[in-house]
């Protein structure tokens, strides 16, 4: 069963920011948190990122690259004293035609409960307020599956990169 999570307005703006919003999912007992106003820990961030599989970045060069992007994207397990970090994803572009998403990461104890799609529909949401009409996208072969289900458009062979068009 998916329920939704219980927390205040104020709770979620003094925690997440502006424009947070709770995720549905399916332990109950978990509020999760989406939100683009919260800050990274970059040790936090490198955990996830370890987590599901990927190799090490340096931590200066991931601050500069956060620094340096138009959206980043938070799912936080919400816990009143420490928040812990279960999705992420970047947005890179020129703020007014065009993003490029980037670094979509789901922890491994949260994947298959919808949370990767609530994250790209609030990126999605997020950058079509900001005027964005075409969003790009370079993923794994092993996850376009995911992103063709969701209706983005595969470049022509279907490997690793595909499209989404504000409508």
């Amino acid at each position: 069963m998916i329920s939704s999570c219980l927390l205040t307005p104020e709770v979620l703006e003094q925690a997440y920011g502006q424009g947070a919003r709770e995720c549905l999912f399916a332990n109950e007992q978990i509020n999760l948190v989406i939100s683009q106003y919260r800050q990274f820990d970059l040790l936090e961030l490198e955990r996830l990122l370890t987590a599901v599989g990927w190799s090490r970045r340096p931590m200066r060069r991931v601050h500069r690259a956060l620094e340096h992007t138009l959206l980043n994207v938070g799912l936080w397990r919400h816990d009143s004293q420490f928040p812990r970090l279960v999705g992420f994803a970047r947005c890179t572009g020129d703020g007014v035609l065009e993003a490029t998403v980037w670094d979509v990461a789901i922890h491994p104890l949260y994947q298959g409960g919808g949370l990767g799609k609530q994250l790209m529909d609030y990126i999605l949401e997020s950058l079509k307020e900001m005027g964005i009409e075409r969003v790009t996208l370079f993923a794994d072969p092993g996850v376009v599956s995911f992103y063709k289900r969701q209706g983005w458009t595969l470049e022509p062979q279907g490997h690793r990169c595909a499209f989404w068009y504000a409508s």
